[in-house]
């Protein structure tokens, strides 16, 4: 359950590639989403997407609580250069803050325009613009920027496993036996 010094544990590991699913499946909708003309079709993608945000963001405080008060990260790769170890830290600190803007905006979106209803509760009415509203912009300099990380962080990832063979993806995949 909990992680070793060298290996991410099953609940760090669970956490870790649910945030990276639920992150990749919210700007997937969210882009869809800002293209889509068709309310009907709008509609249906921020009944998915604006759950799928909330749930991001009560995973995140769990992944912050767990770090904070049940686990322990596991130690840097030995030989790894402070720059490195720095930047790691950094683009996961940035991840954290992206993640509370993007739910701090969408909330606001929600709240602000009064589509919170519409969308999670299904009260009959017409979507608003949310271009109008203030918390609008940051939502979607937000999603940029939230992908731009993701790609760094994947090629960081990609980087170390396949070129360097110093970082093993299996430090933060799942072991045999991790279940029972």
């Amino acid at each position: 359950m909990k992680s070793t010094s060298s290996r991410y544990g099953l609940v760090a590991v669970t956490i870790h590639w649910l945030s990276a699913l639920l992150i990749i499946a919210l700007l997937v909708s969210g882009f869809r989403v800002d293209n889509t003309m068709d309310p009907g079709a709008k509609l249906q993608i921020l009944s998915i997407h604006a759950p799928l945000g909330i749930a991001i963001l009560a995973l995140t405080v769990l992944r912050i609580c767990w770090w904070s008060f049940a686990d322990q990260k596991p130690k840097p790769v030995a030989d790894t250069p402070r720059w490195q170890h720095a930047g790691a830290s950094a683009v996961h600190q940035l991840f954290y803050v992206l993640i509370a803007v993007m739910s701090v905006s969408g909330i606001g979106l929600l709240v602000m325009s009064g589509a919170g209803s519409i969308i999670l509760f299904g009260v009959s009415g017409q979507l608003p613009e949310f271009s109008t509203y203030p918390p609008r912009i940051l939502h979607g300099v937000g999603a940029s920027v939230l992908v731009v990380l993701l790609l760094v962080h994947t090629g960081a990832a990609v980087y170390h496993h396949l070129i360097r063979r110093d970082l093993p993806i299996t430090r933060i995949w799942f072991r045999r036996g991790d279940a029972g």
